[in-house]
């Protein structure tokens, strides 16, 4: 069976920035978007023109330093941000201005003080006048995982109509289980009837920890572009994470879901962010977590020792780490210890390893983790012992 092919549309640079203190400067944003490049992501949303002017200045920049992917610059359903967007994205060698309004009850009557058909008439006008400028308009459908269904599939059947190529259905603030999402994306598949004329985006918050799971969910249902992030960084709890999409579609082939990421890049590219932005990332994070390939149980040191896939189902390798690393700590076993004093020139016996063994737990209970020094003091204090 062929595979379906996923678009990547990477929203570090926007979304992504929009955690407080994290603000990147124009020569920061150029060197990310240049590793977005190389990742291969297909669509790089490079920032919001008319928020600030070092913003349009870094859209801009962004559009003269990378040819690949499609740049795309955000917008409210407004004149102003769209003529803005515009003018930020005339260098770009291709390019997507993404304009939208709310779709929920709740943003339609509170945020906005208007009525449904209004926000209808302003989507409508907005995608009609984007399309003005450049050929490929996404439309996002905000809080859409709130979104009464009947009005979303009218709202998204319109945009469609007026030129939106792309429509995006955010979860804006991750309220939906995977379920629910999934189910979403397939009533709009089903009744929809334009449906076919654009490519449906998912756009996952994780304010529940579930953005991965939704965006996978409206994938398995249709959706065919994901937006992401890079360590799944973002507003609030965050977004979906580029890596974990990109990993679960390369480790579940029966999904049939298939990117141009290499995934190699993963975990470099994520230091990079990380480092830039000031943001560390936790050590249980999946996929680029300083533990995500990390082993310090005796049980788990055993197996991955015996055969990785024991207790890996990604070889480290292919998401750009070196290799896994067994932490001695007062659960490692023996099995462990053997290997890394191996590693370190150290071959002992049965009878020596269980002296050298006694004398470790007594030093691992003292320290949280034991290092390659502290082996070779062990090693040296325990000679007159084996």
């Amino acid at each position: 069976m062929s595979k379906d092919r996923i678009y990547i549309f990477d929203t570090t640079l926007r979304d992504g920035e929009q955690v407080p203190g994290c603000q990147l400067n124009t020569e920061e944003k150029v060197t990310v978007a240049k590793m977005l490049e190389e990742l291969g992501v297909d669509v790089i949303e490079a920032g919001f023109p008319v928020s600030s002017p070092g913003d349009f200045n870094s859209v801009q920049e962004i559009c003269k330093a990378v040819t690949e992917p499609i740049i795309c610059g955000l917008t409210r359903a407004k004149v102003v941000d769209i003529d803005c967007a515009a003018q930020a994205l005339h260098f770009a060698k291709r390019k997507r201005i993404h304009t939208g309004i709310g779709a929920s009850d709740i943003h339609i009557e509170y945020k906005l003080k208007t009525t449904r058909e209004k926000v209808l008439e302003q989507a409508v006008a907005a995608v009609k006048y984007a399309r003005r400028f450049v050929d490929d308009v996404e439309f996002y459908a905000e809080d859409a995982g709130r979104a009464d269904q009947e009005f979303l599939a009218r709202m998204v059947e319109a945009v469609i109509k007026a030129g939106a190529t792309v429509v995006n259905i955010p979860d804006t603030t991750g309220y939906n289980l995977p379920q629910m999402f999934g189910d979403k994306i397939k009533y709009l598949v089903n009744n929809v009837p334009n449906i076919d004329q654009a490519i449906i985006s998912v756009h996952c918050h994780n304010d529940l920890g579930l953005a991965t799971a939704n965006s996978i969910a409206g994938l398995m249902s249709g959706a065919r572009q994901v937006e992401v992030t890079i360590n799944g960084i973002g507003e609030r709890a965050g977004n979906t994470a580029l890596e974990e999409v990109v990993m679960i579609a390369k480790s579940h082939p029966h999904l049939n879901l298939e990117t141009n990421i290499d995934t190699t890049k993963l975990f470099p590219l994520s230091q990079l962010v990380s480092d830039m932005m000031g943001m560390p990332v936790q050590p249980n994070k999946a996929i680029v977590g300083s533990n995500a390939f990390a082993h310090s149980s005796g049980i788990h040191q055993d197996g991955v020792i015996k055969h990785r896939e024991n207790y890996e189902i990604i070889d480290p390798a292919d998401v750009g780490v070196p290799e896994s690393t067994i932490v001695l700590t007062a659960r490692s076993g023996r099995a462990a210890l053997r290997h890394r004093l191996q590693n370190l020139g150290y071959p002992f016996d049965k009878g020596d390893m269980e002296v050298i063994y006694i004398r470790f737990l007594e030093l691992a209970d003292q320290k949280k983790q034991v290092d390659d020094q502290d082996l070779h003091e062990l090693v040296n204090s325990a000679e007159s012992l084996v």
